[in-house]
Formats: structure tokens, C-alpha cells, sequence
């Protein structure tokens, strides 16, 4: 079900820890390799093969069938001490009676249990909205598909309609474009994005939308600000960047008020941080180019496309409580707009969104992994095993070799290996070229047969 909430009365809530930033920024903090999922952080950014065949689309509808209906739940907190509510604590000038009384009780909010909405039936809301934004948290694929729906009912009524995603960078246009066109494979398009780089979630929680747009023809629109820019932003600051890098940023940068300033501080709070990314003001920099130029893009396709409706998927953060790309996006050009959540782990309160989505948790097939830990070593040709586990181990790899091929394809980087192990499922079986390289002996060549995991 999806809940109204009234943007009205807008309450300010603690902004809560989005995997969004730290994702961003980890990627310089985390030890940089690609994961074929082994442990818990593997399982982030580890390998996630697309399965291409005819039951895609029976997968997909027997989802849908489990979100039909929707919950909403609230989370609301009584501003007083538990003590003093109940009357274990009484202070001489302040009896108990007293202190119940003062409380603001009869302003919190309610949400009517019997005014629950479907995805159909805020359908024809949205359809009058140029913008719709929907929030997701990245590694929830149910998430991903009341997206998906949501899109699928808005094109029903509007062949118009384009997509706006935070998951790929403005640079990365040209390659979605030919995609979408026909003129390029979905093997093509991510390498050419360098999605497995830059965004690194699994690419199956996508596929089902960026393929529906290929099939209709709805342009993708590439939002996000390239990931060096950011990086450097997050270390240096805004005037730390040089002149080529000053030219791919927004040059109209409204500063953060102290609503989303406490928000990303709290973010910032609590994560660790390594040297050189130790600066909150230059964190809070880094997301504000980051929500700036993301709603900077969004601006300009919707004033070269008048006709087009664009529906913007980015994370839950860059929407609730309008702050962020909603904000600038109006400061740019004025349309009418909606936003959506999916799954708020915060407060619920006015001026959240508009609406709140809580679908049944839905999870992934699984995928086949090696269990292994890689490491590509600064873009060389090959991809150095730092930890074997489970299927590899069980095969004979060590840490120390260089995995060079699969299944007679050439393996020179993480995409190529991730696309070799596209299809893959547990028990499918490999055939795992590696070479060890060695000083005083020739190069030492091995090849396994694998069984995934």
C-alpha cells in the first residue's frame, strides 16, 4: 500500500545513514577489489551474473504478485523521558500530572489504517506530475520493482516518458543512448559506463528496468556527477578542483540549509574515515555537488523535451523531505512534482514525501561465485586472487594467481569477469585459466574446472 503524507506541515527528521554516501566514498576506504562473494561485504559487490531467458518475465510477475498490496508503517517518538511518563520520577516544582500535560501529544502524527492505497490507485496522481521521483535503498530488489511498476503504469497512460537514473554518470549518455536504440548489447553498455566501477551493485537488480526501456524505446538519462570529480571534491573541496574539473560541475550551487546539513553530518558521523577524507565540509561539498548536479541534469532534458514526463530513480536520501534533488531541481525549473519512498527506516512525519511505499522484502536468485577476493592491479591486464574460499579453493586456487581466462575468454579486468559469469548459476561448472608468475622460473600456467558455488 502507499500512504499520502501531507507536505504541508514539513517537520524536519534526523537524516539517516544512507548506504548511497558511504557507498560513494567507501570505495576509496575499502580495499579496493572486486569480490566474487564470500563474506558480507562480497556479497555488496560481488558477482551477480544476469540470467537472459524466458522466465524473466514469469520471475517478474510472480513478484509483483507479492506487492500488490503495500504497508505503510510509522515510526512516531513522544519527546519525554520514560521516567517522567510514568511517573517513577517526580521533581518538587514539577509534579507528574503536570509533566504529562505539557506534552505535545495531540500533535503527533497518524496515519489512518483504513485510508491504505494500492500502486493503482495513486496512478493517476502521479500521471499529472511532470517529475515522479522514487527513492530506493540500492541492494533491494523489491525496491527495484515498484519502480519498475510504477514506470510500467505511467508509460500505460503516457508513451512519453523517460527515466533519469542516479546509477550511471553524465558521461555515460552516449553509451545508454545506443543501448536503448538497439545499437549495442547489454554487455557493450556496461562496459562502455563502467558500471562495474562506478556503481558496482548488482547489475540484475537493475537489468529489468533498463531492459524495459530498450523495449519501448523511454530515453535513459545518465544524472550522476562522474565519481573522480566527487573524490576529489570529498578530499579537497569545491576549491580544490582544478579547471577541467570546475567545468563539469554546476556553476549555479545554492549552499545547504541547516536542515540537510544536520542530516549529512550524522551520515558523516557514522562511518570511519581514513586520512585525506577527514573534513566534513568538504564531505558535505562533495553531496551537495552531487545532488546539484544530478538535479542540474534532470533540468536540463526536461526543458530540451517540454512534452516528456521523467520519472528520477536515485536513492531514498537525494529525496525525502524535498531538500535534496527535489529542491534543486524546482530552484532550476518549476514543475510539478511527487516523490516516493520506498522502505523509510526513519521517523515518519509531514513533509517526508508524498508517498511511502512498503513492499514485501524480496531477494535476488542466487548467482554462481568463485569465492574468491580480487584485486586488479591499477588497470594491468591481470586480475591477482588475494584469498581463496569455497569453489576456487575446493579447486586448487591460490592467492597469488593471476586469473587470465574463463571458459577460453580472455579475463583482462573485473568487468570481463563479471560478464563471464554472467549466466552462471550454483553447480553450473567453469573452466578457470590462472598463471603465477615467478623470478627465476618461467611462468607458471594452470587451469581448474570450477564448480560454482
Amino acid at each position: 500500500m502507499a500512504c499520502p503524507v501531507d507536505r504541508q506541515a514539513v517537520i524536519k527528521s534526523p537524516y539517516q545513514a544512507c548506504g548511497n554516501i558511504k557507498r560513494r566514498h567507501s570505495a576509496s576506504w575499502q580495499f579496493r577489489r572486486g569480490l566474487a562473494g564470500c563474506t558480507t561485504y562480497m556479497s555488496r559487490t560481488g558477482l551477480f551474473p544476469v540470467k537472459e531467458d524466458n522466465n524473466d518475465k514469469n520471475h517478474y510477475h510472480h513478484l509483483m504478485s507479492k506487492l500488490s498490496m503495500l504497508v505503510v508503517l510509522s515510526a512516531f517518538s513522544v519527546h519525554t523521558h520514560a521516567e517522567t511518563f510514568l511517573g517513577e520520577i517526580k521533581t518538587p516544582d514539577q509534579p507528574v500530572e503536570t509533566a504529562a500535560a505539557s506534552l505535545s501529544v495531540e500533535a503527533s502524527p497518524v496515519l489512518d489504517l483504513n485510508a491504505f492505497s494500492t500502486i493503482e490507485q495513486i496512478i493517476p496522481a502521479l500521471a499529472e506530475k511532470r517529475v515522479v521521483f522514487i527513492g530506493e535503498r540500492h541492494d533491494r530488489y523489491d525496491h527495484h520493482l515498484t519502480q519498475l511498476e510504477i514506470i510500467r503504469r505511467l508509460h500505460a497512460l503516457n508513451p512519453k516518458l523517460a527515466i533519469g537514473m542516479e546509477m550511471f554518470q553524465q558521461p555515460s549518455q552516449q553509451p545508454l543512448d545506443e543501448y536503448v536504440a538497439g545499437n549495442s548489447d547489454e554487455h557493450t553498455m556496461l562496459r562502455a559506463t563502467g558500471y562495474y566501477q562506478r556503481w558496482r551493485m548488482d547489475y540484475r537488480l537493475y537489468a529489468p528496468i533498463l531492459r524495459y526501456a530498450r523495449e519501448h524505446g523511454l530515453p535513459l538519462i545518465a544524472l550522476n556527477v562522474p565519481s573522480e570529480v566527487t573524490h576529489s571534491v570529498a578530499h579537497a573541496g569545491l576549491d580544490g578542483l582544478g579547471d577541467e574539473d570546475r567545468r563539469k560541475i554546476p556553476a549555479d550551487m545554492a549552499p545547504a540549509d541547516d536542515a540537510y546539513r544536520q542530516r549529512i553530518k550524522r551520515v558523516y558521523d557514522s562511518h570511519p574515515r581514513e586520512a585525506g577524507h577527514d573534513n566534513f565540509e568538504h564531505f558535505l561539498e562533495a553531496q551537495l555537488l552531487w545532488d546539484e548536479s544530478m538535479a542540474e541534469r534532470a533540468a536540463a532534458f526536461l526543458k530540451e523535451h517540454p512534452d516528456q514526463q521523467l520519472v528520477v530513480l536515485a536513492g531514498n536520501q537525494h529525496i525525502a523531505w524535498g531538500s535534496a534533488i527535489p529542491q534543486r531541481l524546482q530552484r532550476r525549473v518549476p514543475v510539478t512534482t511527487a516523490s516516493i519512498l520506498n522502505s523509510w527506516d526513519g521517523p515518519v512525519k509531514p513533509g517526508l514525501a508524498d508517498y511511502l511505499l512498503m513492499p514485501e522484502k524480496q531477494t535476488l536468485p542466487p548467482s554462481g561465485k568463485l569465492g574468491v577476493v580480487l584485486k586488479d592491479e591499477n588497470g594491468a591486464t591481470t586480475i591477482s586472487v588475494v584469498f581463496s574460499k569455497g569453489a576456487c579453493a575446493d579447486a586448487g586456487v591460490q592467492a597469488g594467481e593471476h586469473i587470465t581466462g574463463i571458459d577460453n575468454t580472455a579475463i583482462n579486468s573485473l568487468t570481463d569477469l563479471r560478464l563471464a559469469l554472467w549466466d552462471k548459476q550454483p553447480g553450473d561448472t567453469i573452466k578457470l585459466d590462472t598463471v603465477r608468475k615467478r623470478q627465476l622460473l618461467p611462468d607458471r600456467k594452470q587451469s581448474y574446472d570450477i564448480m560454482l558455488h
